[in-house]
């Protein structure tokens, strides 16, 4: 029995220490950068990104990892210090909740091994979000209103529109004021069950996209291998997220769903972070018919910053596809999809967003429009949908 004991303690030792050197390991692998800060740019760009009031990034994945996001970090891209010093007024906080292994854009079954299994056991995350996708996402929701109580009053959870105007009235005279809103990445976390639904939102969830790299419940992913429309639990998640004025995201949803939506949906639409299939065809990206499309319901086009998404690493690829999106649906509908934390490597990360500016300019973009994509859009919006 004495030898038993000693074993386990044994065990839980090594499991310790792996969750603790392990996991920060993980991560700097996953979540990389071309080039890290500080970020110097020309007078011209500086003087205009400083001048911004406010800055919002529509999709990150910072809730999965380990770090305590209060805190500045020198690894991974989004943190509230970085937030802070990169003049950021609302980052979307997205919940990543199940990632199939040998994931792509291509094709990928949802009953393979699950990499998210792996990584909530090796974080060492309580064993509640072990096996139930439900529970981690509650989880993550749980994690970002923890480290929000314990920002100084300097960070706002984004629930309805008297939050975001207060974060909008209050960026006024502090620009260190700074916001989330939560959104889930993929309806399988539902598990079937609308009421879950119900769970998400009192949890402060405002934006769902019905898939993520693979089919679930609510229908086909557009990197799956079914390819279909809303089931009818999709409907149903669909119309009771009608109810709750909820944004639909959608990001990685099949095209049979992206019609489902764009037909049946009186809610707010957007796709959080995307490329564009006009300058780069990817399974990854929206059609020139889905971009009209979403614009004409009023929505955003958040231009994602990876590789996968933009055909080429660096930031000349992500200009082309807002210079693209502009010219085919206009500059209102431009925004911020960087998919930071998302396991990809961008070219910088939260505090570099001078950059984008500084290569607007240089490309021609008036500055009445580069306000407009840095955040001017993602304001009108939620000011426009978020529920009272």
């Amino acid at each position: 029995m004495k030898a038993m004991l000693l074993s386990l303690l044994a065990l839980l030792a090594v499991y310790f220490l792996f969750v603790l050197i392990a996991s920060p390991l993980v991560e700097k692998d996953a979540n990389q950068v071309i080039r890290r800060g500080p970020y110097i740019v020309s007078e011209k760009a500086q003087a205009l990104f400083t001048s911004l009031d406010f800055v919002a990034d529509m999709h990150c994945d910072a809730l999965l990892w380990r770090r305590d996001l209060t805190k500045e970090a020198n690894y991974g891209h989004v943190d509230f210090e970085r937030m802070q010093k990169g003049n950021i007024g609302l980052q979307a906080f997205t919940i990543v909740t199940k990632s199939p292994k040998g994931q792509n854009f291509h094709k990928n079954d949802g009953n393979t091994f699950d990499m998210i299994t792996a990584l909530s056991i090796g974080q060492g995350q309580a064993v509640g979000t072990w096996f139930s996708l439900m529970n981690r996402a509650l989880y993550q929701c749980k994690k970002l209103h923890r480290f929000a109580a314990r920002f100084n009053n300097r960070f706002i959870v984004v629930k309805r529109k008297s939050d975001f105007e207060e974060l909008l009235k209050r960026r006024q005279v502090d620009k260190t004021v700074i916001g989330g809103l939560l959104g889930v990445e993929g309806g399988h976390c539902l598990e079937g069950e609308i009421g879950n639904l119900d769970r998400f939102y009192e949890a402060g969830v405002r934006m769902l996209g019905p898939t993520h790299f693979f089919d679930n419940e609510m229908g086909g992913s557009a990197h799956g291998l079914s390819g279909g429309g809303l089931t009818s639990f999709g409907f149903e998640v669909m119309e009771r997220m009608q109810d709750k004025q909820m944004i639909m995201d959608v990001a990685h949803s099949s095209e049979a769903i992206i019609d489902d939506i764009l037909a049946n949906y009186d809610g707010p639409i957007l796709t959080s972070h995307t490329g564009v299939k006009g300058t780069y065809d990817s399974p990854r990206n929206l059609s020139d018919k889905h971009l009209k499309a979403i614009a004409a319901k009023g929505g955003l086009i958040g231009i994602a910053f990876f590789k996968g998404a933009i055909g080429e690493t660096g930031i000349p690829g992500i200009i082309k596809a807002m210079q693209y999106t502009k010219a085919l649906v206009g500059v209102e509908h431009v925004a911020l999809g960087s998919d930071f934390d998302g396991s990809v490597m961008t070219p910088f990360d939260i505090t570099g967003f001078a950059l984008l500016v500084e290569e607007m300019q240089k490309v021609g973009f008036a500055e009445e429009e580069i306000r407009a994509i840095m955040g001017g859009n993602v304001k009108r919006f939620l000011l426009e949908n978020l529920p009272e």
